[in-house]
C-alpha cells in the first residue's frame, strides 16, 4: 500500500532520475555550443588566412541553435533556471507554502501542455523531413538533412514536458509536506491545517473568471487585452514567463481566428523558426565568453589596476569599481556577471580600505548595469532581434551613452565623497593599495585590451559579424584563461553547462515573444494603440515620458528581458509612427530597463549582490539604499538621452 513516506521516496527517485537524464542531454548540447565556436573560428581562419571559408557555417549554426535550446530546456527547468518572477511566489513559499505548492502544480501542468503542444506541432514536420529527404544549405555547395534538427526539437519538447510533469509531482509532495500529515495511506494523508486557502481560492476564482471571459463572444482587440491582462497576472504570480506567453498567445490566436489549427501552426512555426537564424548564435557565444572571462579573473585584474591608479582620489576605489565595471562590460555584455564578480572582488577591498559598507555595495550594484549598455550587450542584441535593427548599429550607438553613464557614475561618486564624506568613508585613513607597478599593471591589462580589440575592433571594422566576434572572443578568452592557469577541466565544464542554461533561458523567451507578437498582430492592438497615441497629439516626447514611467514601474517587478518582450511589440509601431529613430529608442529603452535592476522589490542585481557577498548581516534594504544615488544618476542620463537623440546617433 502506498504510504505518504513511500510516495515521497518514489517522487524523490523519479525527480533524481529525470534530472540525471536532462543533465546528460544538456551536457551534450553544451558540448555542441563549444563545437559551434570551433566551427566559426575555423571559418574565420579559413576565410582570412587561406581564402577558403568553411561552407555551410551559417546554416549549421542557425539550425543548431534550435536543437540546442530544446535539448537544454528540460535541464534549465530542473535546475531552476527557466525565467520566472518570484516576488509573490517567494512570499507565498515562506508564509503560505501549501498555496505556493498548489499554484506551482497548476503552473507546471501548464508547462506540460505547452511543450506537449510544441511536440505535437513538430511531429508532422519531422515525419515530412524524413520521408521527403528535406535538407538545408545549397546543392552543390553544402547540404545537410533537416530531420535530425526536427528530431532534437521533438525529443527536447517531449523531455521538457516530462520535466514539467515531474516538477508537478514534486509539488504535490510539497503540498503533502507543507501540512501536518499523518503517516497513513496517501489517500488519507490530507493536509490537516494548510495555510493559504483563501489566497488559493481567490487565485482559482480569477482563473475561472478569465476562462469565462476568454471564451465569451469578444472582438479581437478585447481578446488581446484579456490575454495581456492575464499574462501579467500569471507572470506576477510566479508562472514561467515563456510558458505564460506561449499558452495565452496560443489561446488568443485560436479565439481570434476561431481555428485551433491556425494556432497550432503558429506555435510550430515559432518553435522551429523564431530562432533559426545565424544571428542567434551570438547569445551562447557571448555568454560563453563572459563566463570564461569571469573564470580567468580578468575582472579582478581590472579592478586591482584601477584601484591602484585611483586610490588617492576622493572616492577613488568607488570610481575604480566603475572603471573596472566599464572594462569588464566591454568584453562580457552581462550585467549580472559584473555584479557577481565585483561583489567578490571590490566590496571586501573597499571595506578593508575604510569605505562605508552600504556605499561599497551600492557602487557594485549600480555600476554593474554598465554591462547591459556598453557593447557588446546581450540586451542590445535582444532588442535588435525584436526591433529588427542592426546589432552592429546598436553597438555603435551605445558607445557614447555608455561613456556618459560611466562618467556620470564616476563624477557622482567624487561629489558624494566631497560633499557627504561620511556616506562614502567610515575611516579617515584608508589603507594604501600596494604591490602594483606600471609593469604589473600593463601585464594585467594586456589580455583585456586584446579581448576588446578582438571583439569590438572586429565588429566595428567590419571584419567580424557579431556572431563571429562572439566565437573569436570566446576562443581568445579560453586561451587567456589557459595561459593564466585559471581554467581547470572541472571549471571549464561548469562554464559550458552554465552557458547552456543561461542561453536557453534567453532564447526560450525569444521563442515565446515570437508567438506573443503574432497574437498581438492578429488582435490589431498595436495598430489601435498607435492610432490612439497619434490622436492624443502628445508627440514623440510626450509618449516617451509615459513609456519611461511604465518601463521603470515594470522594472520593479519584472526582469529586463521580460519587460522588453512584453512592451516592444506594442511600442515599436508607435515610435515609428511618431517619427522616432529605433536605434535611439533602443538605447533609451535599455538604460530605462536597467534602472529596474536596482529598484525594489525585484531589483535583480541587488539580489545577485546579496547572494554573492560574504557578510550575511547585510540586508537587502542596505543594498537598495546604497544603489539609490545610482538610480537617480541613471534617471538623469536617461532623460538626457531621451531629449538629445543625437548623443545616441554620433556614429550613425
Amino acid at each position: 500500500m502506498l504510504t505518504s513516506a513511500s510516495f515521497r521516496h518514489g517522487t524523490h527517485q523519479t525527480v533524481s532520475a529525470v534530472s540525471a537524464l536532462t543533465g546528460l542531454v544538456s551536457g551534450a548540447a553544451s558540448i555542441w555550443i563549444f563545437c559551434l565556436m570551433l566551427l566559426i573560428c575555423a571559418d574565420i581562419i579559413g576565410r582570412s588566412v587561406f581564402n577558403a571559408p568553411v561552407q555551410g557555417v551559417a546554416e549549421i549554426v542557425a539550425n543548431s541553435i534550435v536543437a540546442i535550446v530544446f535539448l537544454q530546456a528540460a535541464h534549465a527547468l530542473m535546475s531552476g533556471r527557466m525565467t520566472r518572477t518570484d516576488i509573490l511566489a517567494g512570499w507565498l513559499e515562506d508564509e503560505r507554502p501549501f498555496a505556493a505548492s498548489a499554484m506551482r502544480v497548476l503552473f507546471h501542468l501548464a508547462g506540460v501542455a505547452v511543450f506537449a503542444l510544441i511536440a505535437q506541432g513538430t511531429w508532422p514536420k519531422l515525419v515530412d523531413a524524413w520521408v521527403e529527404g528535406e535538407f538545408f544549405g545549397a546543392q552543390g555547395v553544402f547540404t545537410a538533412p533537416v530531420w535530425p534538427i526536427k528530431a532534437c526539437l521533438f525529443l527536447g519538447a517531449m523531455l521538457t514536458a516530462l520535466a514539467f510533469a515531474v516538477q508537478a509531482l514534486n509539488d504535490v509532495k510539497d503540498m503533502v509536506n507543507s501540512g501536518r500529515v499523518s503517516p497513513l495511506r496517501i489517500r488519507h494523508s490530507v493536509v490537516l491545517k494548510p495555510k493559504g486557502w483563501p489566497f488559493l481560492i481567490a487565485f482559482l476564482a480569477l482563473l475561472v473568471i478569465g476562462y469565462g471571459i476568454f471564451w465569451a463572444d469578444l472582438g479581437r482587440v478585447e481578446i488581446g487585452i484579456v490575454a495581456i491582462g492575464f499574462m501579467l497576472l500569471l507572470i506576477f504570480s510566479g508562472a514561467h514567463i515563456a510558458v505564460v506567453l506561449i499558452l495565452l498567445s496560443f489561446l488568443g490566436i485560436w479565439l481570434i481566428r476561431d481555428n485551433p489549427k491556425v494556432a497550432m501552426r503558429s506555435l510550430a512555426l515559432a518553435a522551429d523558426g523564431a530562432i533559426n537564424r545565424y544571428l542567434f548564435g551570438v547569445v551562447p557565444l557571448f555568454v560563453l565568453m563572459g563566463l570564461i572571462v569571469d573564470a580567468a579573473d580578468i575582472g579582478r585584474d581590472a579592478y586591482r589596476v584601477a584601484a591602484w591608479l585611483l586610490q588617492r582620489i576622493r572616492g577613488g576605489l568607488g570610481i575604480a569599481t566603475v572603471a573596472a565595471n566599464a572594462v569588464f562590460a566591454s568584453i562580457t555584455g552581462i550585467s549580472i556577471a559584473s555584479a557577481a564578480v565585483f561583489s567578490r572582488v571590490a566590496v571586501p577591498q573597499m571595506v578593508a580600505n575604510g569605505y562605508n559598507n552600504r556605499f561599497a555595495l551600492g557602487v557594485v550594484a549600480g555600476s554593474s548595469v554598465l554591462g547591459m549598455l556598453i557593447p557588446p550587450s546581450l540586451l542590445l542584441i535582444i532588442y535588435g532581434v525584436l526591433a529588427e535593427q542592426s546589432v552592429g548599429a546598436l553597438f555603435l550607438a551605445a558607445i557614447v551613452p555608455g561613456g556618459i553613464l560611466a562618467f556620470v557614475f564616476g563624477f557622482g561618486i567624487y561629489l558624494m565623497a566631497v560633499l557627504r564624506p561620511r556616506s562614502v568613508m567610515q575611516s579617515d585613513r584608508p589603507i594604501a593599495i600596494e604591490g602594483e607597478t606600471w609593469g604589473t599593471a600593463v601585464q594585467k591589462l594586456l589580455p583585456i585590451a586584446a579581448l576588446v580589440v578582438i571583439v569590438l575592433g572586429g565588429i566595428y571594422s567590419g571584419f567580424f559579424t557579431p556572431t563571429e566576434a562572439g566565437a573569436a572572443g570566446a576562443a581568445a578568452a579560453i586561451l587567456v584563461a589557459l595561459v593564466k592557469g585559471s581554467l581547470t577541466w572541472r571549471k571549464f565544464w561548469q562554464v559550458l553547462v552554465d552557458t547552456g542554461l543561461v542561453s536557453v533561458s534567453i532564447l526560450m523567451l525569444i521563442i515565446a515573444a515570437s508567438m506573443y507578437s503574432r497574437m498581438l498582430t492578429l488582435s490589431t492592438i498595436p495598430q489601435e494603440t498607435t492610432q490612439f497615441f497619434a490622436g492624443m497629439g502628445l508627440g514623440l516626447m510626450g509618449f516617451m515620458m509615459i513609456y519611461l514611467v511604465l518601463v521603470i514601474i515594470m522594472g520593479m517587478i519584472l526582469d529586463s528581458t521580460s519587460i522588453m518582450l512584453i512592451l516592444l511589440p506594442l511600442c515599436l509601431p508607435i515610435v515609428t509612427e511618431l517619427g522616432g529613430d529605433l536605434i535611439w529608442f533602443g538605447i533609451v529603452t535599455v538604460i530605462a530597463v536597467e534602472i529596474g535592476l536596482l529598484t525594489p522589490p525585484f531589483g535583480l542585481t541587488v539580489y545577485v549582490v546579496k547572494a554573492t557577498i560574504a557578510d550575511r548581516n547585510t540586508t537587502l534594504g542596505d543594498i537598495f539604499a546604497g544603489t539609490f544615488p545610482f538610480v537617480v544618476m541613471m534617471t538623469i542620463v536617461t532623460l538626457l538621452l531621451t531629449f538629445m537623440p543625437a548623443l545616441s546617433l554620433v556614429f550613425e
